[in-house]
């Protein structure tokens, strides 16, 4: 039960360390410097071994069929702990940057969900490089230098991370059914984009 309360409370601090991300995006003028701000976030949730959903889905194939349960959890407690900081910081003197956030949001729910699916496939392909990158390589600066360029790239890319949005709703305040609609597709996507690379070595150890 211990385990299950932490690894929960690890998944709500992903979701808070995304969110802080998103907090330093909104508050810069400037798309590159936010973006390299950013990267915070995963920095914080590699280095720490939060249960982020993006980083953990890629790794659906290499374990068992109760994972499936894992990640729902995972993307629970991610949830929660977006809706929690977006709603906190709507109730601070930083609660200007709501309306770029609706801005953003406006933008990703007046696009196709056809388009917000292709984004979030190409936003956890890199979204796996980072993190597995974070994992297996060697050098000590290699791995660092793949989480920020992972998430610098997504976001210069207009790429839709699930997480991330997470934080921009709800921030933004701008949930509705068609949000949530918007917000499975996105999870399907970075689903689908996240277990790519694993499939190809598989493939590829298999021959």
């Amino acid at each position: 039960m211990k385990q299950r309360i932490a690894s929960f409370l690890y998944s709500i601090l992903a979701g808070v360390s995304i969110s802080i991300g998103g907090i330093v995006f909104l508050s810069l003028d400037n798309k590159v410097t936010g973006a390299i701000f950013f990267s915070l976030g995963l920095f914080t949730v590699c280095t720490f071994g939060f249960n982020l959903f993006t980083g953990k889905v890629g790794y659906i194939f290499e374990n068992k069929p109760s994972y499936l349960l894992f990640l729902l959890q995972v993307w629970v407690g991610n949830l929660l702990g977006s809706l929690i900081m977006g709603n906190l910081v709507r109730l601070t003197r930083i609660s200007s940057i709501a309306e770029k956030a609706k801005g953003l949001c406006d933008t990703k729910l007046n696009d196709s969900l056809l388009s917000i699916f292709i984004l979030a496939v190409f936003c956890n392909i890199l979204m796996f490089i980072a993190v597995d990158g974070f994992k297996t390589n060697q050098h000590e600066i290699g791995k660092y230098i793949g989480v920020f360029m992972g998430v610098i790239v997504f976001i210069l890319c207009g790429f839709e991370h699930c997480v991330a949005n997470m934080f921009y709703f709800s921030v933004a305040n701008v949930w509705s059914g068609k949000t949530i609609l918007y917000l499975l597709v996105m999870t399907l996507g970075n689903a689908c984009g996240g277990v790519l690379i694993p499939l190809a070595r598989q493939l590829k150890q298999a021959e």
